[in-house]
């Protein structure tokens, strides 16, 4: 079962938060026993793009041999 402060990897695009699948998060809140979960989602620097709350099929644990990969929020200046 996935734990507060775990990453999980987000499961679905949801683009009026700016995500897309793939989007690593953190569980900040268990809902129901593992229903559900509130998950922070950070860019790379701390700051917080969205804090959504999800459906366990919404999202997955992270597994080992995985990579990271870096993305430009939608609509951010560099």
């Amino acid at each position: 079962m996935i734990q507060e402060l775990e990453d999980v990897i987000l499961e679905c695009d949801l683009p009026k938060h700016g995500l897309r699948r793939g989007d690593i998060g953190t569980v900040v809140l268990i809902h129901r026993g593992g229903e559900g979960y509130e998950v922070e989602f950070t860019t790379l620097d701390g700051e917080t793009v969205a804090v959504v709350t999800l459906l366990a099929a919404q999202v997955r644990p992270a597994h080992k041999r995985e990579i990271a990969h870096a993305r430009e929020l939608a609509g951010s200046a560099s």
